[in-house]
C-alpha cells in the first residue's frame, strides 16, 4: 500500500505543472481574442458596404470590397486628413525630445533650488485634461496669427509630451555614470561635442522610448487638435466625422478610416519595440 502511494504522488505532482501551463495558455488565449476582437470587427467593417453592415450579422464580408479604401485614397479632403495629422505629430516629436534632452540631464546631473518642485510641476502639466487649456490656446493662437496651422497644435501638444520626455529621458539618463561626463572633459571634450556623439549614444534606447510615446500621445490626442484647427491642418480625427450626412453614417468608410488610422502607430512600435522593450528592462517606462 505504502508503495503505491508513493509511485502515484510523484505522477500526480508531474501533472500539476501541465495543467498549470494548459490553463495559462487558455487565459492567454482568451485575453488575446478579447483584444484583437475590436481591430478584427473594425477590419470586418471596412471591407464591407454599408448596406451589408446595417443588414444581416456575419462574421466576415459577404461581398468583399475596397471601395472604401479607395474613398479615402482618392478623396483629398480624406488623405490629407492622415498628412496634416503626421507633420504636426512628427514636428512635435522632433520638438518635444529637442527640448527634453537637455533639461533631462539638468535635472540628472544637477542639484539646484526648487529642482524636485520643478519636476513635479512639469509632471503636473501631463496630469491635467486637455480640455483645461483648450480656450488659452484657441485665444494665443488666433491673437498671434497661428490658428490653423500644424506649428500650433505641435507646440500645443508639447504642453504634456514635453514632461513626459523629460520624466523618461531623466530615468536613462541617472543610468549613465557620471564619470564618462568627467572623462570627456578630461579629455578635452566640448560639452555640445560630447552631449552628442558620446552620451546620446549611450540613452538611445531612451530617446526612442521618448520618441515613441511623444508620438503616440500627439496622434490619439482628439480635443486640442480639433480646437486648434479648422481646414488647412484639420487631422484625420476632425475629417472623420464627415462621414454623417442627412442618410445617416457612412460605416464602411469611417472603419476604413480607422485602420488606416491604426498603421502609423502600428509602423513606428515596429521600428522601436527593441527600444520599448530595454524601456521596460529599465523600469523606467
Amino acid at each position: 500500500m505504502t508503495d503505491a502511494t508513493t509511485t502515484l504522488a510523484p505522477a500526480a505532482d508531474r501533472a500539476r505543472p501541465r495543467i498549470r501551463v494548459k490553463g495559462s495558455a487558455i487565459v492567454m488565449t482568451l485575453y488575446l481574442i478579447f483584444m484583437l476582437l475590436p481591430i478584427y470587427w473594425l477590419i470586418n467593417m471596412s471591407l464591407k458596404t454599408n448596406a451589408e453592415i446595417l443588414g444581416a450579422f456575419s462574421l466576415w464580408p459577404r461581398n468583399l470590397t475596397f471601395q472604401n479604401y479607395v474613398t479615402i485614397l482618392t478623396d483629398p479632403s480624406w488623405y490629407m486628413g492622415y498628412v496634416n495629422s503626421l507633420i504636426y505629430v512628427v514636428m512635435n516629436t522632433v520638438i518635444s525630445v529637442t527640448v527634453a534632452l537637455p533639461a533631462a540631464y539638468a535635472f540628472s546631473r544637477y542639484r539646484f533650488m526648487g529642482d524636485k518642485h520643478l519636476f513635479f510641476w512639469l509632471l503636473t502639466n501631463r496630469m491635467a485634461p486637455p480640455a483645461v487649456f483648450a480656450l488659452p490656446f484657441f485665444q494665443l493662437y488666433s491673437s498671434v496669427g497661428l490658428f490653423d496651422t500644424h506649428i500650433a497644435v505641435a507646440l500645443a501638444h508639447c504642453l504634456f509630451n514635453v514632461p513626459l520626455a523629460v520624466w523618461i529621458l531623466e530615468g536613462f539618463m541617472r543610468g549613465v555614470p557620471k564619470e564618462i561626463d568627467e572623462t570627456a572633459y578630461i579629455d578635452g571634450y566640448s560639452f555640445p561635442h560630447f552631449f552628442v556623439k558620446i552620451f546620446m549614444p549611450l540613452i538611445a534606447s531612451g530617446i526612442g522610448v521618448a520618441a515613441f510615446f511623444c508620438f503616440m500621445f500627439s496622434w490619439v490626442e482628439l480635443l486640442l487638435s480639433r480646437t486648434l484647427t479648422s481646414v488647412d491642418a484639420k487631422p484625420i480625427a476632425s475629417t472623420m466625422t464627415r462621414t454623417v450626412s442627412a442618410s445617416g453614417l457612412d460605416w464602411g468608410v469611417l472603419a476604413a478610416a480607422g485602420v488606416l488610422t491604426i498603421v502609423p502607430g502600428a509602423l513606428v512600435i515596429y521600428f522601436v519595440r527593441n527600444y520599448i522593450a530595454k524601456g521596460f528592462a529599465l523600469g523606467r517606462v
